[in-house]
């Protein structure tokens, strides 16, 4: 029995037609999900660590697209409040660290207490130009004058301007500099202090120290004369100086490097202590309102 040609051309494209590449449900290859383009970028921000950037780029977009800024401006928006945060950070690390009295700022100083050229001088010492020069601020006073409160709010502004304080009243100096001595280890003491720019060193004289802790406080000035800045108060003046450092020779060689380059300013006001502490009283000529007594009322019978 013989095939007619058309049946042989239907089974030879049979034959010729490509296995099938669909598979079964059971063996598909589940499709790649792509996590959203935000949170890949705030685990970036974060490995960079830039938090101000993790925590605006979205509201920083929004704005973008309603004001319609360039992808520069955009950008420039978020490296600025990324900037003022390190800068804020910064800051009170260096505050920190520096062991300012909180209390003693630029601000809650009564600066009308002052000589109007002595405000002036204080008032162009906050630029902090003086430390580049590795110039000295030299601050003498009596006790309750505010010595201490200007050169405390005056290394607040520095620190302000990025600059490196560190204060310490004089009696821990001496202390922390004779301990240093005795072991061997005053250079890496004084290598240590070298890193900040200005050293302020408060009440200079105020409590009589010993000749071992004096010596060990003039090697200091010694080191850093030219170095860096010293910023000191004293109620001492200079001529009175030898109580300090014990003997005439070491009284000359400090005060002679520690007034080659310096600003010396000389505060005499009376004790704000004082004045505060008459106000708080009452005045004794005013004489006391007399005291009115209610009449008491006699008993009904």
């Amino acid at each position: 029995m013989s095939t007619s040609p058309q049946t042989n051309k239907s089974s030879a494209k049979k034959k010729t037609r490509p296995p099938s590449t669909r598979r079964s449900p059971a063996t598909a290859t589940p499709p790649v999900t792509t996590p959203p383009v935000t949170t890949t970028l705030t685990e970036q921000l974060r490995e960079l660590r830039l938090p101000m950037f993790r925590e605006n780029f979205e509201e920083q977009a929004q704005k973008a697209t309603q004001e319609s800024l360039s992808h520069t401006a955009y950008l420039a928006e978020l490296t600025e409040l990324e900037c003022q945060a390190r800068r804020q950070s910064r800051t009170a690390r260096m505050l920190h660290h520096s062991r300012l009295p909180s209390s003693k700022t630029w601000s809650n100083f009564c600066w009308t207490r002052l000589p109007l050229a002595t405000a002036r001088q204080l008032e162009s010492l906050r630029s902090g130009s003086f430390l580049d020069r590795r110039e000295n601020v030299l601050i003498f006073g009596k006790p309750g004058s505010g010595k201490s409160h200007c050169l405390c709010a005056l290394g607040e502004q520095l620190i302000q301007q990025g600059r490196s304080v560190l204060f310490t009243t004089c009696c821990l100096l001496v202390q922390q500099l004779l301990v240093a001595k005795r072991a061997l280890q005053l250079p890496k003491l004084i290598q240590k202090l070298s890193r900040f720019e200005a050293l302020i060193i408060d009440d200079l004289g105020y409590v009589q120290q010993s000749r071992e802790e004096m010596e060990a406080l003039f090697t200091l000035l010694v080191e850093r004369y030219e170095r860096g800045s010293v910023l000191l108060t004293s109620n001492l003046p200079f001529s009175k100086w030898e109580q300090i450092f014990k003997d005439a020779m070491t009284t000359a060689a400090a005060i002679d490097r520690l007034v080659h380059h310096s600003v010396i300013l000389e505060l005499n006001v009376p004790s704000y202590r004082l004045e505060t502490a008459k106000q708080s009283k009452p005045n004794p000529e005013e004489p006391e309102s007399p005291k009115t007594e209610t009449p008491k009322k006699e008993p009904e019978l």
